[in-house]
């Protein structure tokens, strides 16, 4: 199974001839590859997996996403 994370795009920029963004995970900035996402401009959110933004989202759909993440989370250490 595969998990892919939003975050929001804060920094567009060119490194070694790859598109990519500081994107910010709640507080945690991290540098993304987004060459699939040629269209991304800063303020989207972007659905990310291992260092590539796969796809753009919708801020709403961005926030419930995180929200079932965290319930997860919670819902693990909760039996744990």
């Amino acid at each position: 199974m595969c998990l892919a994370i939003p975050g929001k795009i804060i920094d567009i920029y060119e490194k070694d001839s790859l598109y990519m963004a500081k994107i910010d995970f709640g507080g945690i900035a991290k540098e993304i590859c987004i060459e699939y996402t040629p269209e991304a401009k800063v303020g989207d959110y972007a659905l990310i997996h291992v260092g590539f933004a796969i796809s753009l989202m919708d801020e709403e759909e961005a926030q419930e996403t995180l929200k079932l993440i965290k319930e997860v989370a919670d819902f693990d250490n909760e039996i744990s």
